[in-house]
C-alpha cells in the first residue's frame, strides 16, 4: 500500500490565489490549511473545496507556523507548498512515483519556476531554485527561523524531483515590495537578537554584491528588462536589510 499523501499550507488573505492552488493538488489524500488570521474569505472558500482547515493568529515567524501545520496534518508524507504555487501535471507525476517507491529518510527536490512581472524567469537565481518540499512527517520538519525558513533535515539524501512547482512570486509589484520590507526588517530583527552586526561598508558592500550576483554571475541579463529590473529589487531588499541591522545595533531603530 502507498504512503498517504498530506498537502500542507499556511496562508493569510490568499482568497485570491487559493482556488487554482488547490485544484493542483486535488489528487492528495489530504490538504491541510493553517490560516493565519485571515480577513478575506480565505477560511471559508478553503472550507467549501474540502481542506482541513485550522486557525492560529499567534504568528511567530514562517518557520514556526509551518511546525505548527505539520502537526495537523495525518499522512505519512507531507508536501509543504504555498497558497501562489501550482503543481505542474509533469511534477504531480513524479510525485505519484515517489509514493509508489519511496526511499526511507530521503527528502525530494522540486524546481520553482518563479514569476515576475509578467514572466517566469529562466536565470537571475530564480530557475531552477530547488526547494525541499516532500518528505516524511514523522522524521523532518521546518526549523524556527522567522523568514527564509527551510527544512532540517541534516545529512538526509537529496533526491531531485522531475517537473516544476509554479511559484506566482510577484503578481503586483506594489504588494510584492511591501513583502520584501517585511521580509527584510524579519531578517535583521532575528539576526540582531543573534548577536549579528554591520557596518556601512558592511550595508554597501552586500547591496553591491546582490545586484551583480543577479545581473552578472546568475545571468539576469538573459531574462531581459525583468532580470535588469529584478537585479535592482534584489539589491534594494538586501541594502533594506543591512540597513536595517545597522539601525538595530545603534538603537536607531525599534526592536521586535
Amino acid at each position: 500500500m502507498s504512503p498517504r499523501l498530506s498537502v500542507v499550507m499556511i496562508a493569510k488573505n490568499a482568497a485570491d490565489v487559493l482556488p487554482e492552488c488547490l485544484a493542483s493538488v486535488q489528487w492528495a489524500d489530504e490538504i491541510v490549511l493553517l490560516d493565519s488570521g485571515s480577513d478575506d474569505n480565505t477560511v471559508e472558500l478553503a472550507q467549501r473545496l474540502g481542506v482541513k482547515v485550522h486557525v492560529n493568529t499567534d504568528w511567530q515567524g514562517y518557520g514556526i507556523q509551518r511546525q505548527r501545520a505539520q502537526t495537523l496534518a495525518s499522512g505519512d508524507y507531507v508536501l509543504m507548498i504555498d497558497t501562489d504555487e501550482r503543481i505542474t501535471p509533469e511534477l504531480q507525476q513524479s510525485l505519484r512515483d515517489v509514493l509508489s517507491a519511496p526511499q526511507p529518510g530521503a527528502v525530494y527536490s522540486i524546481a520553482r519556476r518563479n514569476y515576475f512581472l509578467g514572466r517566469f524567469m529562466r536565470h537571475s537565481g530564480w530557475y531552477p531554485d530547488r526547494v525541499l518540499r516532500l518528505y516524511e512527517r514523522s522524521r523532518w520538519q521546518y526549523n524556527d527561523n522567522q523568514v527564509h525558513e527551510s527544512l532540517d533535515c541534516r545529512d538526509a539524501q537529496v533526491i531531485e524531483l522531475k517537473g516544476d512547482l509554479k511559484h506566482l512570486t510577484c503578481r503586483d509589484f506594489a504588494d510584492f515590495q511591501r513583502k520584501q520590507l517585511a521580509y527584510a526588517t524579519a531578517w535583521a530583527q532575528e539576526r540582531h537578537q543573534h548577536g549579528k552586526k554591520t557596518s556601512l561598508t558592511g550595508v554597501f558592500s552586500h547591496t553591491l554584491g546582490a545586484f551583480m550576483k543577479t545581473l552578472v554571475l546568475r545571468a539576469g541579463f538573459l531574462d531581459g528588462a525583468q532580470g535588469w529590473l529584478l537585479a535592482v529589487v534584489n539589491a534594494q531588499y538586501t541594502f533594506n536589510k543591512y540597513t536595517e541591522l545597522w539601525a538595530l545595533n545603534r538603537g536607531f531603530s525599534k526592536k521586535a
